[in-house]
């Protein structure tokens, strides 16, 4: 398990904050460099093994190559690789912690931020020299620096700048100031706050992993939640007037009525129901695929009380997005799209399940007394989101 340490990197030297003082002063503030903050940091991964994952057709993979000031983007999958050269190449591959568990361990050291910002691991291999150019992302990232170094810049979001697009899969920016100027290396983590400018070369052959953060825009989640009131023939309530004004010109749309529209329209928003249950899933849903086995020999609940008596370990698929919401009267578990709601007396469970990636059967034997639980869990394993070994 890696043990994260946030020793920031500062003008005066090097200080240690708690995770409490680091989200007060640095989360979506300002980036950071964290020295060391993994010791002895071993990359789980290697490069091969990346472009093996880089091969498969379910897996989102690009080479970003730059020669002679011409970038060029490639994406996967990739039958050999030609295309990453000695220098000035990168190979990026999105969603490792689906398919790879050892990588998908990164993750869990930052889930001091909640299970549903979290969005995946992408890694990458560069060749000295390789990079994808001076960017911004709308997100916050944790960039772990593995075998080799690399040369970051990293400006503060409030700047000014021009965007520059070298080839059609590239947004660039043109130059920004830096407050970071560092070669990171191995166990070293960098801090990008969202809309914060950087670029990153390799100084030799070099792994890096990024751990991404969602942030949903208004646009996405409107969109995404009208789809969820047509799904469900919801929000089905029309306008109207009963005590309409009369004006002197028809034409004339009044303040009022504009009032009226925009309270219909928050009138579905404030359905506690079907907002609630739109969020749990909207936001638990995979980007990515998931590493779903066929189950050869389905559980029953029988079956399933029987093992949970017994010494076993319960895995949850990588990259499976799980979390829940407790009410008065009930408890929300949402699971890769799905919104199971189950009595409040099953919070306990649940949040066993959505606190660890691996499960003992002690944690949750007690739960054999719960047949809601029991019925909701073998389903789960059924469906393959998490198994038993």
């Amino acid at each position: 398990m890696y043990q994260l340490s946030f020793n920031i990197k500062t003008p005066n030297g090097v200080k240690t904050l708690s995770k409490q003082e680091f989200i007060n002063e640095y989360w979506q503030k300002k980036p950071a460099l964290i020295k060391s903050g993994f010791n002895d940091f071993v990359d789980p991964i290697s490069p091969d093994e990346l472009a093996g994952l880089a091969m498969e057709e379910c897996i989102e993979s690009r080479l970003i190559s730059n020669h002679n000031n011409e970038w060029q983007a490639h994406h996967g999958p990739f039958e050999d690789f030609e295309l990453l050269t000695p220098k000035n190449s990168t190979l990026l591959v999105q969603a490792v912690d689906h398919w790879h568990p050892e990588a998908a361990a990164l993750i869990e050291p930052f889930r001091f931020i909640p299970n549903w910002r979290i969005d995946d691991l992408m890694i990458s291999f560069s060749t000295p020299n390789g990079g994808v150019g001076p960017h911004l992302d709308q997100y916050d990232v944790f960039i772990i620096q593995g075998q080799g170094k690399r040369h970051w810049r990293v400006g503060e979001s409030k700047q000014t700048f021009n965007e520059v697009i070298p080839c059609k899969d590239l947004l660039q920016i043109d130059g920004f100031d830096a407050c970071i100027d560092e070669v990171l290396e191995a166990g070293d983590i960098l801090y990008i706050p969202p809309g914060c400018p950087h670029e990153g070369y390799a100084v030799e052959n070099a792994m890096n992993y990024s751990v991404g953060f969602r942030a949903p825009n208004q646009r996405e989640m409107l969109s995404s939640f009208s789809d969820y009131l047509i799904d469900n023939d919801s929000g089905n309530k029309r306008y109207s007037d009963p005590n309409l004004q009369l004006r002197q010109n028809p034409g004339a749309f009044l303040q009022s009525e504009v009032n009226d529209v925009k309270a219909q329209m928050l009138d579905a928003l404030n359905n506690s129901h079907d907002f609630n249950l739109w969020l749990l899933q909207s936001l638990s849903e995979a980007k990515h695929d998931l590493d779903l086995a066929p189950i050869e020999d389905e559980f029953d609940e029988n079956y399933l009380i029987e093992l949970l008596q017994q010494s076993c370990e319960i895995n949850r698929l990588g990259g499976l997005r799980c979390f829940y919401l407790s009410t008065d009267h009930s408890v929300l578990f949402a699971v890769n799209g799905e919104v199971l709601t189950l009595p409040a007396s099953c919070l306990e469970w649940v949040k066993v399940l959505c606190e660890n990636v691996t499960v003992t059967s002690d944690q949750i034997k007690s739960s054999t007394s719960c047949s809601h639980f029991i019925q909701n869990f073998t389903n789960l394993l059924n469906e393959g989101y998490w198994y038993i070994d």
